[in-house]
């Protein structure tokens, strides 16, 4: 009888405990929600859920009011007599206010996106498990804000604002991934980044410059990568997960792993994936001139043209891809936090699709025409510190080290040179970040920043049949690149509706470049650069209501030369080389921006922005003359002079409309469209339209959620481009564009249709299928030169442990 008594005291005593460990989960998903907050009246008392959604509430017993928030979603307020009668189980119903969400990109620190006077789009990590992207480029154009570009299926080069490329800034963990030889052409480095080992991204929209420095003028796409999680209490953390996936239209095969290891002082994730992606099939229904009907084989040491097994095959396309990542975190004291990371990408060579379609005297131009590995290689250490509030109250330094190896091999039809040119860049950073609260109101951002580029370039040129090699012109001159800056950013918060930023950055920056005059008469062995920029921003936000949020700023952003612009030789178009210019300065971006966004009964959000960017003393390429001669002999042909010269002026200006609606039953209905109109000016003072100004674009979503199951219906739409509507520069390029009833190019408009599912079949397993291109359209999205791809079914099984 005793120990009967006993066995029923420590069960009893077990619930006791068990009740007063709080669960917190989405009401939608019933996933649980990490790092909510939990506090009494008076601030007192406060705990976070940990990695299960859960936390400890023992010293909240008898509070008669406690307060539960969590970014994004809608406040609880209960009492521990409430929570008793639920049991300890709560969930929380997601907020239409996105301006609630917390953001990094604005200032490098997380903070509210109430205070921001920027439009920033956030992806989170749901939204990535859910629409599964191949690549990270494709986590971008999920988000219907972002237009992507493909020359080749190993490729994604994105546009925002009318700006793209080395107008565009990558910031990954705070690090910019920027380099000296960024170009003006489409680039496909964001591929090297792993959409599985990214925790969210956030793209802000126009020059961001203050923050970011060079090449920040349309926008930035920061990306967060997975987070090591210390252990709350003496018990080790261990959790991760698996994902294999499967697509149809390029037989694509991923495998993917990552975990987690966490104690009180010490912490760490792994992550390793794998990609091996086919030729990549076209769509059945569309434009016959996007057909691959030819074929380049090597029989018998010759070039042989041969017809296509299958013209909705883009072959070549195939390549697969590596990436790894390490992250180690140390608590050194409750105050100081030392972080390393390491990041490694590789793919394999891979065509560049847009070459093997090009065509001379109506057979194929090029034997081979391929980009070697692309290879990605950060080393990261951060040094996190909480001040005294003297001078600081959060300290980051980031100490990056960068190496990024890119290659082109081509060879003109049975013709026996293979030209190899072969790209090295170290990049070396160094970024002091510092916040410093001032009163109640105010707070200073400031922070130093050093970047020093070693470009190091080689050319080889093979003779396939000889089986010898000879030293080759480079693409590049051996160069070094750096920028030195200095930036301060203030907020102030006027009163409870309204709040104002200002913020300004100085950058100085230097390139030294060595000329081989062996192969090219350059009037010049050796060049410099030394200039300065100075940039600013002032913004506003007013908030009349909780509802309503108007936001207004000005900015500057600038994009100072780099060894592209200033020292490549490359022929963009057959006839044409470019050529070195060191007599450039940096240019420079003004842009103004107002924003609305307005909430119905949380239900129905609308917001809009309207903005104008004018860019002045633009990089473009114009005629040029080398020693006195408008022409001169490369790879063999008499080629036109041309350089990059600050010689032109841009005007882009657009809207962008957002609205999602809840409507309740799990039902949710999003929709963005994207309008931007560029221009920019001609050499004979003409006007053309600019070339990374995206036909008007968007993407509606319906979707559907209860507890373990989700679908959506989603719809992806772009506007065409008539002849006369496509930039001068594309209407060159006859063989990635259709053919009106005239016999000109042009880019028709196309829409199409996916649907995808998700559900959980236990809290370990998670499958998700999809069917995207439903009607299997042909279609190429503007300026691409793969044609996107037809029906393709999507599978996927996810474990998490």
């Amino acid at each position: 009888m005793k120990r009967c008594i006993i066995f029923i005291l420590l069960v009893f005593s077990s619930i006791a405990i068990h009740a007063q460990t709080l669960m917190i989960t989405d009401i939608e998903s019933g996933e649980p929600l990490v790092l909510v907050t939990i506090n009494n009246h008076d601030g007192t008392l406060i705990q976070f859920s940990d990695i299960n959604g859960k936390a400890d509430l023992t010293k909240f017993k008898d509070q008669n009011w406690i307060k539960i928030s969590y970014v994004g979603y809608k406040n609880l307020e209960t009492s521990w007599d409430n929570l008793v009668q639920t049991n300890f189980n709560v969930s929380m119903t997601p907020s239409l206010n996105e301006l609630d969400q917390v953001v990094v990109s604005a200032t490098k620190w997380s903070q509210s996106g109430r205070n921001i006077p920027f439009k920033i789009s956030s992806i989170k990590a749901k939204d990535i498990a859910f629409q599964n992207p191949q690549t990270a480029a494709d986590l971008l154009g999920f988000s219907g804000k972002v237009f992507i570009q493909k020359s080749q299926q190993g490729g994604g080069s994105p546009m925002i604002r009318g700006f793209a490329t080395n107008r565009l800034l990558y910031a990954i963990d705070g690090v910019r991934m920027n380099t000296a030889i960024f170009r003006s052409g489409n680039i496909q480095n964001v591929i090297s980044l792993d959409a599985f080992a990214t925790e969210s991204a956030e793209i802000l929209f126009g020059p961001g410059s203050v923050i970011y420095g060079s090449d920040a003028i349309g926008g930035v796409m920061s990306f967060q990568t997975l987070a090591t999680k210390f252990a709350s209490d003496d018990k080790r953390l261990f959790s991760g997960g698996s994902t294999a996936r499967y697509s149809s239209a390029n037989q694509e095969k991923t495998a993917h792993l990552h975990f987690l290891l966490g104690g009180k002082k010490w912490a760490s994730v792994t992550s390793v994936s794998y990609n091996d992606f086919g030729d990549l099939r076209m769509g059945s229904d569309g434009p016959d001139e996007y057909l691959k009907k030819l074929d380049v084989v090597r029989q018998d040491d010759k070039d042989v043209v041969v017809v296509n097994k299958d013209s909705l095959v883009q072959s070549p396309s195939a390549y697969s891809q590596l990436n790894l990542m390490q992250k180690i975190s140390f608590k050194a004291t409750e105050k100081t936090e030392i972080q390393y990371a390491f990041h490694y990408s590789a793919t394999s060579e891979y065509a560049r699709y847009d070459r093997h379609i090009r065509y001379r005297n109506d057979q194929p131009r090029y034997g081979e025409w391929n980009y070697g590995p692309q290879k990605w290689m950060m080393n990261q250490v951060n040094v996190l510190h909480t001040g005294s509030g003297k001078f600081y109250d959060h300290l980051v330094l980031r100490l990056a080290h960068q190496a990024f190896e890119e290659s082109r091999i081509d060879r003109d039809i049975n013709r026996p040179t293979r030209h190899i040119r072969t790209e090295n860049v170290g990049a070396f950073s160094a970024n002091l970040d510092l916040t410093k609260t001032i009163g109640t109101n105010s707070k200073l951002i400031y922070g130093i920043e050093s970047v020093i580029n070693d470009v190091q370039s080689e050319g080889i040129d093979e003779d396939i049949i000889k089986n010898t090699s000879v030293k080759g012109p480079s693409r590049y001159p051996q160069a070094l690149w750096s920028s030195y800056a200095l930036y301060a950013s203030y907020d102030h918060k006027i009163s409870d509706k309204f709040m104002i930023q200002g913020g300004a950055r100085y950058n100085y920056f230097t390139m030294i470049a060595d000329y081989d005059t062996t192969f090219y008469p350059f009037p010049f062995v050796q060049s410099t650069l030394n200039n300065g920029a100075l940039t600013g921003s002032l913004g506003v936000v007013y908030r009349p209501i909780t509802s309503t949020v108007i936001m207004a700023n000005l900015s500057t952003g600038f994009r100072s030369p780099n060894v592209d612009d200033s020292g490549k030789v490359f022929d963009a178009i057959d006839g044409f080389v470019t050529v070195p210019n060191p007599n450039l300065r940096a240019e420079y971006a003004y842009n103004a921006e107002i924003g609305i966004v307005q909430v119905f009964n949380d239900r129905v959000r609308l917001d809009g922005s309207l903005y104008y960017t004018k860019l002045k003393d633009a990089l473009v390429r114009r005629p040029f003359q080398l020693n006195g001669q408008d022409s001169i002999i490369y790879n063999g042909e008499m080629s036109k002079v041309e350089a990059i010269q600050n010689a032109a002026e841009a005007t882009v200006k657009g809207a962008q409309i957002g609205l999602e609606i809840k409507p309740g039953l799990g039902f949710s209905l999003t929709s963005s469209y994207n309008i931007q109109k560029g221009e920019e000016e001609l050499d004979n003072g003409g006007i053309s339209p600019s070339r990374h100004a995206a036909p008007n674009f968007g993407t509606t979503t319906l979707s559907w959620t209860k507890k373990q199951l989700t679908i959506a219906l989603s719809s992806m739409y772009s506007d065409g481009k008539s002849f006369d509507e496509l930039p001068i520069e594309e209407q060159n390029k006859p063989e990635i564009y259709a053919k009106d009833d005239n016999g000109k190019s042009y880019s028709p408009s196309w829409t199409i249709f996916n649907i995808k599912a998700q559900y959980r079949l236990s809290k370990h397993w998670d499958i998700n299928i999809g069917m995207e291109n439903i009607s299997d359209l042909r279609y190429r999205p503007f300026s691409s030169g793969i044609v996107a791809a037809g029906r393709n079914v999507v599978a996927a099984a996810s474990v998490k442990f």
